[in-house]
């Protein structure tokens, strides 16, 4: 059974400023670019019925379309680090929409994940890399930034085990709301359009 997650996929224009920081440390090995992606909360291998009961559960969030930007890199685990990643800026969207993710998998009585949220693109493994190598490599991109860019979807991803991360497989996607226009909103509620028009 392939091991499933929630996501926001990283845009093209994004991806590619990503993929900039790849090289310059010795004994990383690198995500590759078509599989950045922002894990929103791991589930884990689980049985098929399990994975469809998710998916409908999945299918009632009603949450805005919003917009994230990339901003520095950072290490994950600080006497041994084991990963180099790309840091989310603060977005109370993303928590918002994570927190009502956990809060489905909660009520599925799926195991919870231990780590706390922390938004981020993993862009390497690391194995048998000195630290002063890697605090030489997240000093000298310390300054790295995307323009901000739009999530107007998450999507339900699996993986396979294997070496490096990836490949990862959208299994089902579900859009996120646009934002209503005000002309909309005056076609719903055309008594208070004119009063306030007059």
């Amino acid at each position: 059974m392939p091991r499933l997650f929630t996501a926001l996929e990283i845009p093209r224009d994004a991806a590619l400023s990503l993929s900039l920081l790849r090289g310059g440390l010795p004994g990383a090995r690198w995500i590759d670019v078509e599989n950045y992606h922002i894990t929103l909360r791991f589930i884990g291998d689980v049985e098929g019925h399990v994975a469809d009961e998710i998916a409908n559960a999945l299918d009632r969030i009603r949450r805005p379309e919003f917009t994230l930007k990339l901003s520095g890199v950072g290490a994950f685990g600080s006497k041994k680090p084991h990963s180099i990643f790309a840091c989310v800026s603060p977005s109370p969207d993303i928590q918002a929409l994570q927190a009502e993710i956990e809060r489905i998998c909660q009520r599925l009585m799926l195991p919870a994940d231990p780590r706390k949220f922390t938004p981020h693109v993993t862009l390497a493994r690391l194995r048998n890399v000195r630290n002063e190598e890697v605090a030489h490599y997240l000093s000298s991109r310390g300054n790295f930034a995307t323009t901000p860019f739009k999530i107007g979807r998450f999507v339900l991803m699996s993986s396979r085990d294997s070496v490096g991360g990836g490949p990862y497989i959208v299994e089902e996607a579900w859009p996120l709301e646009a934002p209503r226009s005000s002309f909309q909103n005056s076609l719903e509620r055309p008594f208070e359009a004119a009063r306030t028009i007059r």
